[in-house]
């Protein structure tokens, strides 16, 4: 008995900021999931194409303009200790898929915003750049950039209205 009190003395702060750790990462990893399904269901409307050479019917008054979206995201302390342990064993590290996947669709999610905000339905040649900041893997940059225009044959969004300066 007495060597399990002493076990949770020496080691109780650690094992207690591990499941803090884990309860929080996995949180707001599922937060962060929610908030893009719903990112990416409003921006839909704008069609993104990885080909460099697809040329989609463009408005007379449009012309292609660079967008881009950044993000860099951290993986928590619980996922970065338990990948360390995966790593040991020579194991497939699954919990920095998330961390990817995560990265990716959040950079394509503000690609889409900025392109929305200047008045764009068709992004094209997009290519996206995922790179690692820190030696551990545990923070990552993803960007995302193409080329949009506004395209007249995107079955998904109504002609815009005339503009009141014309």
């Amino acid at each position: 008995m007495d060597v399990i009190i002493d076990f949770l003395i020496n080691n109780g702060v650690f094992i207690g900021l591990f499941f803090i750790g884990w309860f929080f990462g996995r949180y707001n990893e599922r937060d962060h999931f929610k908030t893009l399904a719903i990112a990416e269901k409003e921006l839909g409307h704008i069609v993104v194409s990885s080909e460099r050479f697809y040329q989609p019917k463009i408005a007379d008054d449009t012309q292609g303009e660079l967008v881009m979206g950044s993000v860099v995201i951290a993986q928590d302390y619980f996922k970065m200790i338990i990948a360390s342990i995966f790593n040991l064993f020579g194991k497939n590290l699954v919990t920095y898929e998330s961390l990817l996947d995560r990265a990716r669709r959040e950079a394509i999610v503000r690609m889409k915003l900025e392109a929305s905000f200047r008045g764009y339905n068709q992004i094209f040649g997009v290519r996206l750049e995922v790179t690692s900041i820190n030696l551990t893997g545990s923070m990552v940059e993803a960007i995302a950039y193409g080329t949009a225009v506004y395209a007249v044959d995107n079955p998904k969004i109504p002609p815009p209205l005339p503009s009141l300066t014309s």
